[in-house]
Order: structure tokens, then C-alpha cells, then sequence
């Protein structure tokens, strides 16, 4: 069975300090970047909170301002830093829709029932959605997050099914 589900959930990610009046690069894991901002106070792992004062997009990134910080040298401080939101801030998802952190940690089997090996993350380098699934004694396999490549997610089961494309997974026969 899969883990209790963290209260926790990772919403953003500081990046480096833009000019010299505290703004700050945020990599946004919401759909719409900008929509962080309405989440209200983000938290970090060590119980500090962060209100977004103002927020613009930037390429990948959206940059903020964040109440309390004024100057280069405070936000360079906040670089790599992550922020959370609790749970219950993000309301339901649609019957196809998942939190990351709910993937993390679930089973990754074949169809066949045989187990690959368990989600170690989710990533998105621009073309979509990628799970990373570490394998015992080998590389960790990375599939696209797609129906064709995960027919099955059982969040409940504590598994996915995955059926790797072949070119990806060259054990496989063609």
C-alpha cells in the first residue's frame, strides 16, 4: 500500500535573484504559472512563509516579489528554496489528473503484473510530462507521463502500469 499522503504539497521553486530590488526567478509547478500568486502564503520545508507581492512571466519562469525581501543579497538567499501549499488549498482533481506527489513513491509494474521498479519523480523539460522510475541495479527509466506509456494509474493500489515505448525500453522486442 502506498504512503500516507503528505499534508504537503510542492508548488514552486526559488531561483536566482533578478536585478538589485529583491526580485527573485520562480520556477511554478501550477498549470498556469502566474496562479501561484493566488494560493496565498507559501510555506518551506523549515516553517517559513512567503507571500507573493507581485508576480510577471519571464520565458520558463515567472519572477516575483515577496513581502519582506528588498534587496539582491535576501533573495539570493532564497535560491533553490521550495515551497509548499497544504493539501487541502488545491481542491479536487478530474478523474485523469494527478498531484505529483501522489505519484512519488508508487509501484511501477509491466502489464504483466512484473514490478520495474518505484516513481522516483516527475519532470517537465517542455515537451510534456516525464516519470522517472528507479530501477533496482540499473539506470532509472524516464517515459513520457502519457495513456499510451501509463495506461493505468491506481493511486488507492499504490502502483502505475507502465508500458514503455520501444525505442525507449531496448530490452524489448520490436
Amino acid at each position: 500500500m502506498p504512503e500516507e499522503k503528505s499534508p504537503l504539497v510542492l508548488l514552486g521553486v526559488f531561483g536566482a535573484a533578478v536585478g538589485l530590488k529583491g526580485e527573485i526567478r520562480l520556477k511554478s509547478h501550477t498549470q498556469d504559472p502566474v496562479d501561484i500568486a493566488g494560493y496565498g502564503p507559501l510555506a518551506a520545508r523549515d516553517g517559513r512563509t512567503f507571500e507573493i507581492t507581485s508576480i510577471r512571466e519571464a520565458n520558463e519562469v515567472v519572477v516575483v516579489r515577496v513581502k519582506g525581501v528588498s534587496d539582491r543579497t535576501a533573495a539570493e538567499k532564497l535560491t533553490n528554496l521550495e515551497l509548499f501549499v497544504t493539501r487541502d488549498k488545491l481542491g479536487k482533481t478530474d478523474e485523469d489528473e494527478f498531484f505529483h506527489a501522489d505519484l512519488i513513491g508508487l509501484t511501477a509494474e509491466s502489464a504483466a503484473g512484473e514490478v520495474i521498479g518505484t516513481v522516483a519523480a516527475m519532470h517537465d523539460f517542455g515537451a510534456g510530462d516525464m516519470v522517472e522510475i528507479r530501477r533496482k541495479g540499473q539506470d532509472a527509466l524516464v517515459i513520457p507521463f502519457t495513456k499510451a506509456a501509463v495506461p493505468l494509474v491506481d493511486i488507492a493500489g499504490g502502483r502505475i502500469v507502465v508500458d514503455p515505448p520501444t525505442e525507449i525500453d531496448g530490452d524489448r522486442d520490436a
